[in-house]
């Protein structure tokens, strides 16, 4: 007898069904098993964030979460927010004001300062540095990360006040 279960997730807009076991991480499935590897495995323990995406509008660590909690759950990664001929303002700014280096924390950081924005269009640096406590790097010392984040906000308000 079979301990899986049937899972249904909508990853970046695409419906995904499966039988995994309900213990899989969902870090596991994004990458192994549909093969999005834009979210990465870092510590295992929720504490640097490279595996970080959006499950139903809330920004979660993907390691420590079980398949099965997320089951019937729209999961958005970094693939789901642009791509090469249309990059996401966080992404070009990040690009443009050299928010990485290695690029191993990329994908988290983007997804997570995309949702910070959302909830906070206008953010402060204090306000940014705080949002993305989080989210860990090794590599930049957080200074062009701010500075790309508060880049991406500003170029998105001008966007969409030109929208209007």
């Amino acid at each position: 007898m079979s301990n899986k279960m049937h899972i249904k997730l909508t990853v970046n807009g695409a419906e995904e069904e499966f039988l995994a076991e309900p213990r899989e991480l969902l870090i596991y499935t994004l990458r192994e098993r549909l093969g999005i590897t834009g979210p990465h495995i870092g510590c295992e323990t929720s504490h640097c964030g490279a595996c970080t995406v959006n499950l139903n509008g809330k920004t979660i660590k993907s390691c420590t979460m079980f398949v099965a909690q997320a089951n019937g759950a729209e999961v958005t990664t970094i693939e789901g927010m642009g791509g090469p001929d249309a990059l996401h303002p966080l992404q070009e700014a990040f690009k443009e004001h050299h928010g990485l280096q290695c690029g191993y924390c990329t994908p988290g950081m983007i997804t997570r300062a995309a949702k910070l924005l959302e909830e906070n269009p206008s953010p402060t640096e204090e306000e940014v540095r705080f949002g993305m406590a989080g989210n860990l790097c090794r590599c930049t010392g957080y200074q062009n990360i701010v500075k790309a984040i508060m880049a991406a906000a500003a170029d998105m308000s001008s966007s969409k006040e030109a929208a209007q």
